[in-house]
């Protein structure tokens, strides 16, 4: 019953609370997204591997790739993905 939890518990809260008032502090609008440097190398690099795991396929596909050839190569491009689908944003604060 009543509106649906936001935030996973108070500590999530007030992290969220934390991120707002640093934002405007710094005179950022409420739709800007921080990352560290690490995390922003992190996720680039997974996309590089993702890309070429893509070149990969397609390359494979333009050749008369056997049955074992094509699972390898379409293995190693959804294992490319990793958790790349935990990176969606929500117009609401995560917690």
């Amino acid at each position: 019953m009543g509106r649906p939890r936001l935030y996973c518990g108070q500590a999530c809260r007030q992290r969220a609370y934390e991120q707002r008032a640093a934002t405007a502090k710094a005179g950022l609008s409420a739709d800007v997204v921080l990352v560290t440097r690490a995390e922003l190398d992190g996720l680039q690099d997974r996309l590089y591997q993702l890309r070429c795991a893509i070149e990969d396929v397609q390359t494979l596909l333009t050749e008369k790739p056997t049955k074992a050839e094509l699972e390898r190569s379409l293995a190693d491009l959804v294992r490319s993905t990793g958790r790349l689908d935990r990176l969606w944003l929500s117009g609401k604060t995560a917690g």
